[in-house]
């Protein structure tokens, strides 16, 4: 088998096995997910824990192997190594250490990074790709919605601190901690923690929370947007483009 073929077998594009080996690591990395939850249960039986502490070694030997068929079968093997996908593949595997000398107390911290390994699962995401594209197209729309939303943010805090402070000096002791407040309304979650007491704040309050709605709706309704283009892009049916032959590279 050549070596394009395995990663076409690792990556799900292999012309005749298609996606199955692909989607079987993906089983692998939720089987892994549901392990790592349970270990957390303190009324585990002790053999069930033993069970899942196989099982984690084993996923780990395989997404190991999977790492070095990818550098070995790579075209260029340095640029895998050291790519976004190169860097989770590598992460998801070192818990392995670990496993291996648990002795190692320094390197226990790494079974925390078996959770990167969810991360895998967008690999062979078509879709992931498109909101990708989506967010490329968008960038500058988005940035002004950034900055237009960090502005709101110090404007709202800056607006409760005058309203609230003389009342309230300990819990709107500063601008800085209203920002808290100011994070709390415009997402419109409202934890509770600090509330306005006065008549001025309330109404700016209710200000801020209307302005909150469109800041979280803007950006939504703009990705949103380039999501349905990159979809009618992709839907477009070859017919509808431009003949090759037709080409000036072709004349």
């Amino acid at each position: 088998m050549r070596r394009a073929d395995i990663i076409g077998l690792l990556d799900g594009t292999h012309i005749r096995h298609g996606r199955w080996p692909a989607l079987a690591l993906n089983g692998l990395i939720l089987v892994s997910a549901i392990a790592i939850a349970m270990e957390t249960m303190p009324e585990l039986p002790d053999n069930i824990r033993a069970i899942l502490g196989r099982v984690e070694i084993v996923i780990l030997v395989i997404f190991a192997v999977e790492y070095v068929a990818r550098v070995i079968c790579s075209p260029r093997p340095l640029r895998y190594i050291f790519s976004f996908w190169g860097l989770i593949d590598l992460l998801a595997v070192l818990p392995l250490l670990a496993v291996l000398n648990p002795e190692w107390v320094a390197v226990r911290v790494l079974r925390l990074l078996r959770l990167i390994r969810l991360l895998k699962l967008f690999r062979t995401s078509r879709a992931l790709d498109r909101l990708a594209h989506a967010f490329a197209e968008v960038r500058g729309e988005l940035t002004v919605f950034g900055v237009l939303a960090g502005l709101v943010l110090y404007v709202s805090a800056v607006g409760i601190y005058i309203f609230e402070h003389p009342v309230q000096p300990e819990e709107f002791s500063s601008i800085p901690k209203s920002l808290w407040w100011a994070v709390a309304s415009l997402t419109t979650v409202g934890y509770g923690d600090l509330v306005p007491i006065t008549l001025g704040g309330r109404i700016f309050t209710t200000l801020v929370l209307f302005v909150g709605l469109g800041v979280v709706a803007g950006p939504a309704a703009i990705v949103t947007t380039a999501l349905l283009e990159a979809d009618k892009y992709e839907a477009k049916p070859v017919s509808d483009t431009e003949d090759p032959s037709n080409s000036e590279d072709n004349i």
